[in-house]
């Protein structure tokens, strides 16, 4: 069996190494793919938004199964392009996508359908933002409304960064057209918890939770990033919430989406704060999340390509989806700068020691005659699993003292919040 997987970061990887697992997979093929992957894959040299020529390719290797990983290419419609041609993918299509592709879309679904998330306003006007914003409580929190690499989402803590952050998406064009129309909503408190799930758009069978950690400095501090690390299980989610999420959520969320016509199959991301009131969504993403999956997919017992299959083929409700009983640390190794200003290309050394005690996910690597060097923001994610979340944060660490980089910028904190909340 002939397997492609469009992408090219740690996400991908996390992936790849699961596909690999299975003995009726002959040949793998990622596209663009990395410098990881390539130990596993053979590179196709296509943008992962290029949905024509991923379809050709696709035709002309005569592969018998796609892994659509990222948020564009699923927006942009390559799984319909590829159903169109008879090519199964994993994915959802384009009119279930949108459930990430905008914001707007993904609020208004869930005050229909009485799906609990934050109170909100939406806007296209920038003078009707300003107004609304002159007479709102604080802190409050601006997204933007399309897809923004992880970024668009803006934390006010007065009026003042507010209309900055409007300004920024709505005068400034800093996110594109993603900026265009705006989601303004009340903040929420509490832990966060990122939950994945499998769904052939009838059953859902939820991934182990895990805990992000998207600020770029120690403490929670700094800019947002597409995440610096992340540990799994998320120890704030109980199996009293799961049950609740389950019911009040997840259900809910596949049944609106059949009721609007857009049926959603692959995995269905769903972002969540446990506020005082009971959990809430704070977003939907139509896809793995990017670091999220490299700690859930180390943990899975099962196996990946059989499950994605069982969610185009509808057939979820009669397939294993079973996690380990440890935990996982995945700790990102950045280029110094990220996410703003950072220089690439730098060799990397100490991969191979690394790899003796942890499994490395490349995000932003290139191949090259000198090895491996980096190639992007977000570099290598060192991953660990353990019996306990001390031991993976541990592990985790250990293995990435490994490595070394020009510029290398990493968190100390990974999984920190998550002890004290075991108290461990």
């Amino acid at each position: 069996m002939k397997v492609l997987i469009v992408g090219g970061g740690g996400r991908e990887h996390a992936i790849v190494m699961k596909l690999a697992e299975n003995k009726a997979v002959e040949k793998l093929y990622a596209a663009p793919g990395n410098g990881g992957m390539a130990a596993l894959c053979e590179l196709a040299p296509i943008k992962a938004t290029d949905v024509a020529g991923m379809v050709a390719f696709a035709q002309a290797q005569a592969i018998d199964f796609v892994v659509v990983a990222p948020d564009d290419p699923l927006c942009l419609g390559m799984v319909d392009a590829l159903k169109a041609v008879g090519i199964p993918a994993f994915g959802p299509e384009k009119n279930a996508a949108i459930i990430e592709g905008s914001k707007v879309f993904a609020k208004n679904l869930m005050k229909k359908y009485g799906i609990p998330t934050a109170a909100y306003e939406t806007f296209e006007d920038y003078d009707a933002a300003a107004a609304y914003l002159r007479d709102a409580a604080y802190p409050i929190v601006v997204k933007a409304d399309g897809l923004a690499l992880g970024k668009g989402v803006l934390i006010c803590q007065d009026q003042a960064e507010a209309l900055e952050a409007v300004a920024s998406m709505m005068k400034e064009n800093k996110f594109g057209a993603s900026g265009a129309r705006v989601v303004i909503e009340e903040f929420l408190t509490g832990p966060e918890v990122s939950v994945l799930a499998f769904t052939d758009g009838k059953t859902v069978k939820p991934m182990v939770s895990s805990m992000d950690h998207k600020r770029a400095l120690d403490h929670d501090e700094g800019l947002n990033t597409g995440g610096m690390g992340t540990i799994a299980p998320n120890p704030c989610y109980t199996e009293a919430l799961a049950e609740r999420c389950m019911r009040e959520i997840f259900l809910p969320t596949i049944a609106a989406m059949n009721a609007e016509g857009r049926t959603f199959r692959g995995c269905l991301y769903f972002g969540l704060m446990l506020t005082p009131k009971g959990p809430k969504v704070i977003e939907y993403n139509c896809r793995f999340g990017d670091p999220e999956t490299q700690v859930v997919l180390p943990l899975l017992q099962s196996d990946l390509l059989t499950i994605m299959q069982a969610t185009v083929d509808g057939t979820l409700d009669k397939t294993e989806v079973r996690f380990a009983d440890g935990a996982a640390c995945c700790v990102v190794l950045a280029s110094g700068g990220y996410p703003v200003k950072y220089q690439s290309g730098y060799p990397i050394a100490g991969l191979q020691e690394a790899e003796k005690t942890a499994q490395v996910f490349h995000a932003g690597t290139k191949l090259t005659e000198q090895g491996v060097v980096t190639a992007g923001g977000r570099v290598l994610g060192v991953t660990a699993t353990a019996d306990t979340l001390r031991e993976a944060i541990d592990k985790a660490y250990a293995a990435a003292d490994q490595i070394a980089f020009t510029d290398l910028h990493r968190r100390e904190d990974i999984g920190q919040r998550a002890l004290l909340a075991l108290r461990q």
